[in-house]
């Protein structure tokens, strides 16, 4: 007798069923379980094959099954056949994606969504500190400077500063190298007052012109990124009941929608290295989704950027599944962008 892929199927449904259940299954529970569309009888019929080949067994004499330890060894090895299949589909997805980043974060969402059968999402790359690469002043009238300021991730920041007189080209020459010798390669926290006070004591005089690049170059070294957060499955969480009865489901939905809260929990960088975060019931900081889990993993990308990926379910999800997706999704992310 041959285990086709209708008996598969079955099988399949009997093994998950019992391990969540616990509960001998019956041919009318996976009559519904399952989207064969076959009746009780033929189902019977199929269990009794299945015993037959040592796949199911009876544990006394009510109608349900159990699996045996040949099942189990069956359902591993397809699990983890299945799970090599999905590491080199990923794989293959992320190198034809490559060139457009957010084309691929998104197919990776939808991935992972339809992979844990909870709400997925992710940020767009994000920077932990943002450094100074070069600053340029230019004269653009006679009492005005544009200061240009280039940020790592190639981000371009102008801004025009008034100057109570002319600047010589050979002091804007001096004062370019000066602030480009002192700045570069330096983050907001790095700019401190013994900086400050050398850079204006070899200013020639201008301290109120370097005061004022400061500030320029300090908004825009802080200002806030425009973080986008693409999300996935957001109607999945419909299928748990404790996040689908009243007005729970609908607040929930609008927050996935809307994602205000939710962008801010993603932007948090708790800075202990850890890239797989969990936050359980009230840790949250969504207030709709005190119910809910969410699992986040931290995506890194080169000169300091990174990003979150993150999985929205009940407090009872499947941990150890939804961390292994993560992590799959956020090794094969770190192997590409660090090539």
């Amino acid at each position: 007798m041959e285990l086709d892929d209708r008996k598969w199927t079955i099988l399949n449904a009997i093994i998950r069923n019992y391990l969540e259940t616990g509960e001998p299954v019956g041919s009318r529970t996976i009559s519904k379980f399952t989207d064969l569309n076959l009746s009780s009888a033929t189902i019977r019929n199929e269990m009794s094959d299945l015993e037959e080949m040592g796949y199911i067994t009876s544990p006394h004499t009510s109608a349900g099954r159990i699996p045996t330890d040949k099942a189990y060894r069956l359902y591993v090895d397809k699990m983890m056949e299945s799970k090599d299949r999905e590491i080199k589909e990923i794989k293959t997805m992320l190198l034809d994606k490559a060139d457009k980043m957010e084309n691929l974060l998104e197919q990776a969402t939808k991935l992972l969504a339809s992979s844990t059968n909870y709400t997925a999402m992710v940020t767009t790359p994000m920077y932990r500190s943002k450094k100074v690469k070069f600053v340029q002043l230019t004269e653009v009238a006679e009492n005005s400077v544009l200061v240009v300021i280039l940020i790592e991730g190639n981000i371009v920041k102008n801004k025009v500063i008034e100057v109570s007189k002319e600047i010589e080209p050979e002091t804007m020459l001096k004062l370019n190298l000066m602030l480009n010798s002192f700045l570069q390669g330096l983050d907001l926290s790095e700019i401190n007052l013994e900086i400050i006070g050398k850079m204006k004591k070899q200013s020639e005089g201008l301290g109120g012109v370097v005061n004022d690049v400061l500030d320029a170059v300090a908004q825009a070294l802080s200002e806030e990124e425009k973080v986008k957060v693409y999300t996935s499955g957001a109607t999945n969480i419909l299928k748990y009941p404790e996040l689908s009865s009243g007005d729970n489901a609908s607040d929930i939905l609008y927050e996935i929608e809307e994602k205000k809260e939710l962008t801010e929990l993603m932007k948090k960088d708790d800075g202990d290295g850890n890239p797989i975060r969990v936050y359980i019931g009230d840790e949250v900081t969504v207030d709709s989704m005190k119910d809910c889990s969410v699992v986040t993993a931290t995506y890194e990308l080169s000169d300091g950027m990174y990003g979150k990926f993150g999985i929205v379910g009940p407090k009872r999800m499947d941990y150890e599944k939804v961390v292994s997706a993560l992590t799959t999704i956020k090794n094969q992310i770190d192997d590409l962008f660090k090539k």
